[in-house]
């Protein structure tokens, strides 16, 4: 009898399965570690926001600028820039600089009244030391050339000196009740200006507020001239000569004093003031500043900013150089902060031989030619006009193709015509050294502004250069009834909200603040063409609840009769789009634009973008609910709202629909398309408002940003956050089935598909394309969806498929393919909270024709692919095939994720999330392993972006700075945050800004090679030497014996009044120069112990040496007397 065993039956029960096809599943191997990431702050471009300071050394030829914020630019030659900032109590505004001249060193004052030494000698400038007044606030400084004593002027109007070398406080001070008459009863004010006498070192001029001038005699510590001018003083400058000095005052004139005791001015005069017809001069602003150079030839430059009349009509912001007899006023486009004027020689006792003048403005750098005629301006070679219309968006891309900047820098240098008004010179500030380094991939930058246009930059090499600009405004009309308003999108209606970029197709598609959809196309040749417009009406019954219907809000079906853009096209928008043929030069042109319109015929404001050239396809997400266009044919395919999208399966309970709407409107209201996608009652589901969700077990659906934020508002509606083209598994469990498909985010945290059957390419043009809709989410997340991007069963990023560029300027079939479609409409209602997909399009080609099951990356998907859903709560990584979660993380109830990003890195994957909390945060995929947490960036320093001003919701909150910046503000805010491939990643730093950044460590390493040197050894120019018959009359230079004027022998200082403050790099140099002295004297120690082993071992050989010797002569004696003997005779 045969043996019965459980093993036998389960055999059997194996033999009667049909077997089915097992998938086999590995592990991924993650090949980032945490030792792979380091963040550091690596470039900044830009002109700096709102500067303070500025500085000049005319040998090394640098230029230093510093702001409100306590920033410090340091610049030299192109390449050569590098940034700082003051750190601690004195990260506060740079209210004077001024460099050692050829010493590669800078001192700043900051206001808090601290000086601070920078070092610039390495290409991180650092903080040697700093002094901080306790008791006066500093107003002014002055350091002779080659002098390490610094004057020290003050608001209580007293002087003070420090030496450079130690930044110790002299015991030397020049108080106020010394300098003014004893008769005088007022206090002269704080000390405005202050410089010493050319040819006499031991005379100092003092100037104070309220117009008394002091030439102070240090030697003898008493005044030895004083005059009194009529206004308060702004500046004062010595002519190279000592004779006599200028002052600028309040009341738009300038003095002349000679050196000797006078109770008026030499000569007064108020150079742009003119007689009105009472015979008096007219009144005019203060001149902020004045100095005096002068020529070999003899011809003295006087040139001073300010004291244009003071009515309406006249120029304020102006520069004015005055050579002999004649007069030229500069006009600058903003406000003048502060300039200065370049020579060739640094000392001020000879002719300096001026050749520019170097003008710092509110929101520009400009240099001036003096020795062209006309004083033109020089062609910046820095990124200074990034800002040149406010950035309200931008875009970051690595390693795209490496013809792409070539082919931008070549456009934009036949299409950008160089002013001739600029001169012909080098630029005067070649300070430093900078040898390019670039990576061995290429970098672009795109800035959209406010005015509409886009501007390319080529950020490779350190550097940031344009390559190509384009406005988008130029191919609209003129609006009219713009007025200001507080409503941004209505006073500038041409701002760029969303940038998208395939680099690999050069499709650009641009979204602007009125609801505007640009769909460009990269052309080498000009080219005459109208612009297909569409107009599509997003409507439904949800909105009839809320929104409520307007006699006037009337849609019916728009037939769009031409491919380009007519009166009958322009509706009642505020924008309209220029008919008939235009002339576009090469660059990107407009293939089709886009308006789309919702409740009350509103303007809607795209919320997201995503483009696919392989597919034909476009789409972009509303506050009210998603577009779907074919930009082959030029119609839309699917325009519905929010609601719709779920179908019956909607998670949501909203209010019923109401009964208003009539079925012929419906039916009106589908595309062709639409129709062949759902069935006919698809879309005749009740639809309710949206109720309290913020449940316990699932708050999936709350925007919240703290405990007191954790519900979403009645009134809110859901809008498309986030949009995704992907070639994806369409049912459970079916790995061989790979199909067009759109992946939808909300800001309720669903994640939603559309299915798209796409014609083969030769029947493309003439074939709709069906959509499928889902309907049930098939992922739920808590929070605002921001991001999605897909995996493969390597854990690698599966690139979207694309068409590759081809140069089809001679085909001029594209605007012959568009079919004559009506516009349908459909709805959608939502907040604004978005973020684009992602800019950056991968490689990996399509197929000529795409339908069904075709792919472009079955080799490296395989048989498994995840999907990587990032929220401003929460990230979950979802298994497509399996339905399932595999991973998932949790933000704290009080942070939220203000940009999230799925970034390649070193052969790795990973998901980069900038929090609000400042920290940045980077998890391996597909684990979610968390590897780096660092204090990156306070959301507070990006605050400028933010538009809605009545941030704070919970005033208690507001003190632990909780709060402040709301939804609507990180919205913005993550407009102008990017994070790209090989871990790099930039931000707008300031209005005027972009700063650079890494999370590389390997590139942490490599960046120092990529910096320009500030210092170079130059040889100071030899100081004029004094003639035999100045000399001999006492006509010549007299110099002074500072150290002991300044020094030990005039005391201590008060205490009191600063206090120094060592640098963190004295500290460092203190404890190297300790550890190398113990080393050095270790080694001292063990070379003399080694001497004197040495010593032995020498004594020693030479002990055995005379040894050795001693026993040869023996043995040479025994030898002899034994050598004739016989062997019988021993």
């Amino acid at each position: 009898m045969k043996k019965f065993t459980f093993k036998g039956v389960l055999d059997g029960f194996r033999q009667t399965v049909q077997p089915q096809a097992i998938r086999q599943e590995h592990e991924i191997q993650e090949t980032l570690k945490a030792e792979n990431f380091a963040v550091r702050k690596t470039f900044r471009h830009g002109f700096p926001y709102s500067p303070t300071a500025f500085a000049f050394d005319p040998v090394q030829k640098l230029l230093a600028i510093g702001d409100k914020a306590g920033n410090l630019r340091i610049l030299g030659r192109p390449g050569v820039d590098a940034y700082v900032k003051h750190e601690g109590e004195s990260a506060c505004a740079v209210i004077l600089a001024e460099f050692i001249v050829n010493d590669g060193a800078l001192v700043t004052v900051t206001a808090d009244d601290t000086l601070h030494l920078w070092s610039i000698r390495q290409k991180v400038p650092v903080v040697v030391q700093s002094l901080k007044f306790q008791r006066e606030r500093v107003t002014c400084i002055h350091l002779p050339v080659q002098s390490k004593w610094l004057y020290v002027g003050t608001e209580k109007g007293n002087i003070h000196v420090v030496n450079i070398d130690t930044f110790a406080l002299s015991g030397y001070v020049i108080n106020w009740n010394k300098a003014i008459e004893v008769v005088r009863a007022t206090h002269p004010g704080a000390v405005i200006a202050l410089c010493d006498n050319p040819l006499d070192a031991n005379k100092l001029l003092m100037g104070y507020e309220s117009g008394l001038l002091v030439l102070w005699d240090l030697k003898g510590k008493f005044a030895e001239i004083r005059w009194q001018a009529a206004e308060p003083v702004k500046s004062i400058a010595w002519h190279y000569e000592g004779k006599y000095f200028v002052s600028s005052h309040t009341d738009g004139t300038i003095c002349s004093w000679p050196t000797r005791p006078t109770p008026k001015p030499q000569s007064l005069v108020c150079p742009h003031a003119k007689t009105n017809k009472d015979g008096a001069l007219e009144k005019c602003k203060a001149i902020y500043k004045v100095d005096l150079k002068a020529t070999v030839t003899g011809e003295t430059y006087t040139i001073f900013s300010g004291g244009m009349p003071t009515d309406k009509g006249s120029k304020s912001n102006c520069i004015t150089v005055m050579v002999g007899k004649t007069t030229t006023v500069l006009e600058m486009e903003h406000a003048v902060v502060d300039f200065i004027i370049l020579c060739e020689k640094p000392w001020t006792c000879e002719t300096q031989e001026p050749y520019a003048i170097a003008v710092l403005l509110q929101y520009d750098l400009v240099l001036i030619d003096l020795l062209t005629s006309g004083f033109p301006c020089f062609e910046s070679p820095y990124p200074m006009d990034l800002h040149e219309s406010p950035v309200t968006c931008c875009t970051y891309l690595t390693d795209c193709p490496s013809d792409l900047v070539p082919a931008l820098y070549s456009i934009g240098r036949t299409t950008t015509s160089k002013k001739n008004a600029f001169s012909e010179r080098e630029w005067p500030i070649s300070g430093g050294e900078w040898s390019p380094a670039s990576c061995s991939y290429s970098e672009i930058v795109i800035t959209g502004h406010q005015d509409g246009s886009l501007k390319f930059w080529d950020s490779g090499a350190g550097s940031l250069q344009v390559l190509y600009k384009f406005k988008t405004a130029k191919f609209f009309e003129k609006p009219k009834n713009i007025t200001h308003s507080s409503d941004n999108n209505i006073e500038f209606p041409f701002a760029i909200q969303i940038i998208y970029l395939c680099s690999e197709s050069r499709r650009l598609c641009v979204a602007g603040s009125m609801g505007q959809v640009m769909l460009f196309k990269f052309r080498k040749v000009e080219t005459h063409s109208s612009i297909f417009v569409l107009e599509i009406p997003i409507f439904s019954d949800y909105f009839d609840d809320i929104y409520g219907t307007s006699p006037e809000f009337d849609f019916t079906p728009h037939q769009v009769q031409k491919s380009e853009s007519s009166d009958s096209d322009k509706a009642d928008a505020a924008i309209n789009v220029k008919s008939g043929p235009l002339r576009i030069p090469p660059g990107f042109h407009p293939q089709l634009f886009c308006f789309t319109f919702g409740p009350n015929k509103k303007l809607v404001q795209v919320t997201s973008l995503a483009v696919n050239s392989s597919y034909g396809l476009m789409a972009y997400g509303t506050e009210y609910g998603l577009v779907v266009i074919d930009i082959i044919q030029k119609n839309y395919l699917l325009s519905v709202a929010c609601p719709d999208l779920y179908g019956g399966q909607d998670p949501y309970s909203r209010t019923p629909k109401s009964p208003k709407r009539l079925e012929s409107k419906d039916e009106q209201s589908r595309s062709p398309s639409s129709d062949q996608a759902t069935d006919a009652g698809y879309f005749n589901c009740l639809y309710v408002i949206l109720r309290k969700l913020f449940e316990k077990l699932d708050g999936s659906f709350s925007r919240s940003r703290s405990s007191s934020m954790s519900s979403i508002d009645m009134s809110s509606t859901e809008s498309v956050t986030c949009l995704a083209f992907m070639e994806s598994f369409a049912k459970l469990k079916d790995v061989f089935s790979l199909v067009p498909t759109l992946w939808i985010g909300t800001s309720f945290g669903s994640v939603l598909t559309l299915l798209f059957n796409i014609p083969e390419r030769d029947v493309r043009s003439l074939q709709p394309i069906s959509i499928t809709l889902n309907g049930k989410p098939i992922l739920r997340l808590k929070g605002s969806i921001t991001s999605m991007s897909f995996l493969d069963s390597f854990g690698a990023i599966i690139p979207s498929s694309y068409e590759p560029w081809r140069n089809d300027s001679k085909d001029t079939k594209d605007n012959d393919c568009s079919l004559q479609l009506s516009p349908t409409r459909t709805p959608t209602t939502a907040n604004t909270t978005s973020n684009t997909s992602g800019g950056n399009v991968s490689s990996s080609a399509s197929s000529s024709g795409i339908s069904g099951s075709v792919s472009t990356g079955l080799d490296t998907i395989a048989d498994r692919q995840f999907v990587v859903v990032a929220s401003d709560k929460q990230t979950k990584v979802f298994d497509i095939v399996n339905q399932c979660c595999v991973n998932r993380i949790h933000l704290s109830e009080m942070d939220f994720a203000v940009k999230a990003e799925t970034i390649s890195m070193k052969g790795g994957t990973c998901l980069v999330t900038y929090l609000s909390n400042g920290h940045l945060l980077v998890h391996s995929l597909p684990s979610l392993k968390l590897l780096l947490d660092a204090d990156f960036l306070p959301l507070m320093d990006l605050s400028f972006q933010t538009k809605c001003k009545q941030g704070i919701v919970d005033p208690m909150l507001s003190i632990w700075g909780q709060q402040i910046i709301v939804h609507e503000d990180t919205t913005q805010i993550s407009k102008i945050f990017c994070f790209s491939n090989k871990g790099h990643g930039l931000y707008m730093a300031s209005p005027t800004e972009i700063q650079k950044f890494t999370i590389s460590a390997e590139f942490c390493q490599f960046i120092t090679e990529m910096l320009g040197s500030l210092f170079t050894v130059r040889e100071m120019p030899e100081q004029p030497k004094e003639s035999f018959f100045k000399g001999l009359f006492g006509g010549g230079t007299k110099s002074i014996d500072r150290e002991e004027l300044f020094g030990e022998q005039s005391g201590k200082a008060n205490r009191s009044v600063a206090k120094h403050i060592p640098g963190p790099t004295l500290d460092q140099l203190g404890q190297r120069a300790s550890t190398a002295a113990s080393e050095i004297s270790r080694a001292h120690q063990l070379a003399m112990e080694r001497g004197e082993k040495l010593n032995l071992l020498e004594e020693r050989a030479e002990r055995m040496a005379n040894q050795a010797q001693d026993f040869s002569g023996t043995a040479h004696q025994l030898m002899l007397r034994y050598k004739d003997k016989k062997w019988y005779q021993l």
